[in-house]
């Protein structure tokens, strides 16, 4: 076992190795940088390129450093964002929520508009006298195809008159009470429309077909000119519909033939039109006095 005093001895001439160690890399940086104090003087282009030098060669130090200290600073930042995402998860959540809603009431809102104006619009192109009413009932198993309408007599409402809503044709009144009035629905077996193609006036007859649906043939004989997806309108032939009144879409063909589903649905028709039959020699004969009064009353002032 070695003597203390040689022990201490060896730490000593390390120490002395360190400290003459420290002195030469002192005097080595102390020189280096005079050098370059001594180049900035004498040759500031020299010196600039060595700094560039320099500059390149610690750019992925600096830059390695500047992030971690830009990533130190928001280090707080960070941790407060973490621990408060939940709170925000349930927030934006709930936001969606309630985003939800307000589109499932806006477009609830916008259909109520839609049906709302469709029913104005109605009501301000009709001409003569309408009343309105509502169809309170209507047969869904008997073979007959019959609404029943909470207007009557006393309302003015008389046998023959048609009965639309703003998405098309009803039917025609059959039966008239005081206060209320049958209607006989398009799909009755025993209703018989003439309408034409609302595309090119092709003239066709509609008769109900007692289930729903209508059935579709074209006056003149030949090959089916149905296609599915036309829509059929009244002609105002026969004098009791007026003529453009939506009735019917086809569906389907069958030979020389159509099957046509009606353009508005009894069960869904909040307000309905009662009309009087359309008269067209009486339409014809106002249109020709409208005429004929128009240029004398422009010679009279």
């Amino acid at each position: 076992m070695a003597r203390p005093s040689q022990r201490r001895s060896g730490h000593n001439r390390r120490a002395q190795y360190g400290l003459f160690a420290s002195y030469v890399i002192a005097v080595i940086l102390a020189a280096l940088g005079l050098l370059l104090v001594v180049v900035s003087l004498l040759d500031p282009p020299g010196f600039a390129v060595m700094r560039a030098a320099a500059a390149e060669l610690t750019r992925p130090v600096s830059a390695s450093l500047r992030t971690f200290v830009a990533g130190a600073g928001t280090l707080d930042e960070q941790v407060a964002a973490y621990f408060r995402a939940g709170s925000q998860n349930a927030a934006l959540r709930r936001q969606v929520d309630a985003t939800r809603t307000r589109l499932i009431q806006a477009a609830a809102i916008e259909q109520e508009n839609r049906r709302l104006k469709a029913l104005l619009k109605l009501v301000d192109d009709e001409a003569g006298e309408v009343v309105a009413g509502r169809l309170i009932s209507s047969s869904a198993s008997s073979p007959r195809r019959i609404a029943r309408l909470n207007v009557g007599s006393l309302r003015g409402v008389a046998n023959g008159m048609p009965v639309r809503a703003p998405e098309g044709l009803i039917g025609r009144v059959h039966a008239v009470a005081l206060d209320t009035a049958e209607v006989l629905l398009l799909t009755d077996g025993s209703s018989v429309i003439p309408v034409k193609r609302s595309t090119d006036s092709l003239a066709a007859i509609a008769t109900g077909m007692g289930d729903g649906s209508l059935e579709l043939r074209a006056l003149n004989a030949g090959i089916s000119p149905f296609r599915p997806g036309d829509v059929f309108v009244t002609s105002g032939t026969g004098g009791v519909y007026a003529p453009n009144i939506p009735v019917a879409v086809i569906l389907r063909t069958h030979g020389d033939a159509a099957v046509a589903v009606p353009m508005a649905n009894p069960a869904r028709a909040e307000i309905v039109l009662v009309q009087r039959p359309f008269q067209p020699a009486i339409a014809a004969q106002a249109g020709a006095d409208n005429a004929s009064a128009a240029p004398s009353s422009g010679g009279a002032d």
